[in-house]
C-alpha cells in the first residue's frame, strides 16, 4: 500500500481575595506580600510592560542586586540582561505555559520558572541550582533503579508465560493469551514512564542533540514504523504540504512524537480510510496536522487527553489495541522541549486533528 502524497496547498494584585475555601474571611495584599517576603524561594512579578512589579528580599539576593538599588518600578532589562530568562519570558507570552530556563549569576547557577498569569503579568520563581542539581541526580538514580527492579521480574513472567503457553490446554491458553497481554502493556509502560521521566529532566531547547530535520521525512519515517498496522486494517497516509518543513531538533524524540499521533489517528480511523498530514507554514513556525476520519471526540476527551494515563471513551476506538496511557503526554513534554506546543480539535469537517506547533529551522 504505497504512501499517497498531495502538493497542495496576575492581573494586578486585589486589597482582598475571597473564593469559596475562604468564606466570610478576608485575606489582604499585605498578609500575601508577607508570605512571599518569608518564601525561601525567590519571587518576581512583572507586569505586562515588564516592569519590576515586586520582588522579595531572596530574589535579589540570588540576582545579586546591591541593598542600595531600588529595582521595584524599574523595567526588567534596565537592571538584569539573561538571554535564557528573555527567551522564556517571550515563549511563555506565545505559549502561555510555564517555562523553565538556567543561567550563572556572577558563578552562581540560577534556575528560574516563569509562569503566565492574567492580562499578561508574569511571576518568575527563582532558585539556586546547586542543591536541585543534587536532587535531580538523586531522582534520576531512584527512577532507573525502580526501572530496573521492574523490568527484571517483568522479563522473568514473560519468559513464563512463554514456557505456559505450549503446556496448557485451550480453555487455559486464553488465560496465558491474556497474561501475556498485560505483561505486554505493562513493560510498555515501564518504557514511557521512564522516557518520560527523561524528558522532564531535559531543559527546554536543549541542543546538544540537535541536527537538520524535516518534518515530512518525519511522518514518513514514523508511517513505516506503524504501515504493518495499518495495511492489516487497509488504512494509508496522505501528506499535503508545500515544504518539506525543515527545522532543528532532537531526531528520536521527533520521531517518537510524530510516530505517536499517527498511531493515535490510526487508532480511531476507519478500515479502508487514510490518515491526513498537513505541513504548513505559520510565521516562524511549522504547523504538523495529524487528522483521522473517526468518529472525533468529546470535550472532556479533548480537554485531558494530554494528561497521563487518561483514557478516552475506548467505544470511539477503532482498533483493540491498547498503549501505556502515556502517548500523548510524552508528545506533549516532546513539544515543550523543543519550544513548542501539542492541542487537539474536533475538525469541522468530521475526524480530530492533533496539532504540533514547532519553531522553523534553518532551510
Amino acid at each position: 500500500m504505497a504512501t499517497r502524497k498531495r502538493r497542495s496547498s496576575a492581573r494586578g494584585a486585589k486589597e482582598n481575595l475571597t473564593s469559596p475555601l475562604l468564606a466570610g474571611h478576608s485575606l489582604t495584599t499585605p498578609q500575601l506580600l508577607a508570605w512571599i517576603d518569608a518564601a525561601t524561594q525567590g519571587w518576581l512579578i512583572l507586569t505586562p510592560d515588564l516592569t519590576i512589579g515586586y520582588i522579595n528580599s531572596q530574589a535579589e539576593r540570588l540576582l545579586q542586586f546591591s541593598r542600595n538599588l531600588l529595582v521595584r518600578g524599574l523595567p526588567l532589562d534596565e537592571v538584569l540582561s539573561v538571554p535564557q530568562l528573555e527567551e522564556s519570558i517571550f515563549s511563555v507570552r506565545h505559549q502561555q505555559r510555564p517555562q523553565r530556563c538556567e543561567w550563572e549569576q556572577q558563578g552562581i547557577p540560577l534556575e528560574a520558572i516563569v509562569i503566565p498569569g492574567s492580562d499578561e503579568w508574569l511571576l518568575v520563581l527563582l532558585q539556586n541550582r546547586q542543591s536541585l542539581e543534587a536532587q535531580q541526580q538523586q531522582q534520576e538514580r531512584w527512577v532507573s533503579d525502580v526501572a530496573h527492579e521492574l523490568k527484571t521480574p517483568l522479563t522473568a513472567l514473560m519468559l513464563v508465560s512463554d514456557r505456559l503457553e505450549g503446556a496448557v490446554n485451550a480453555d487455559d491458553g486464553v488465560l496465558v493469551e491474556r497474561l501475556q497481554k498485560e505483561l505486554r502493556r505493562l513493560q510498555l509502560m515501564v518504557e514511557d514512564l521512564l522516557e518520560l521521566s527523561r524528558l522532564e529532566n531535559i531543559l527546554p531547547r536543549e541542543e546538544s542533540n540537535y541536527s537538520a530535520l524535516n518534518l515530512e521525512q518525519l511522518v514518513e519515517g514514523a508511517w513505516n514504523s506503524i504501515r504493518p498496522l495499518a495495511d492489516q486494517r487497509d488504512v494509508s497516509l496522505s501528506i499535503n504540504t508545500h515544504e518539506t518543513g525543515p527545522l532543528l531538533g532532537d531526531q528520536r524524540r521527533l520521531h517518537r512524537a510524530v510516530l505517536n499521533l499517527l498511531d493515535n489517528a490510526l487508532r480511531y480511523s476507519p478500515d479502508h480510510g487514510f490518515v491526513e498530514v498537513d505541513i504548513l507554514p505559520s510565521g516562524g513556525w511549522w504547523l504538523l496536522c495529524v487528522r483521522d476520519h473517526g468518529p472525533g471526540l468529546s470535550e472532556t476527551d479533548l480537554s485531558n487527553m494530554f494528561q497521563r494515563f487518561y483514557r478516552g471513551d475506548p467505544s470511539r476506538a477503532r482498533s483493540n489495541r491498547s498503549g501505556s496511557g502515556l502517548g500523548l503526554a510524552i508528545v506533549q513534554q516532546i513539544a515543550v522541549n523543543h519550544g513548542g506546543r501539542v492541542q487537539a480539535r474536533n475538525h469541522p469537517e468530521g475526524g480530530t486533528s492533533m496539532e504540533l506547533l514547532l519553531p522553523k529551522g534553518p532551510a
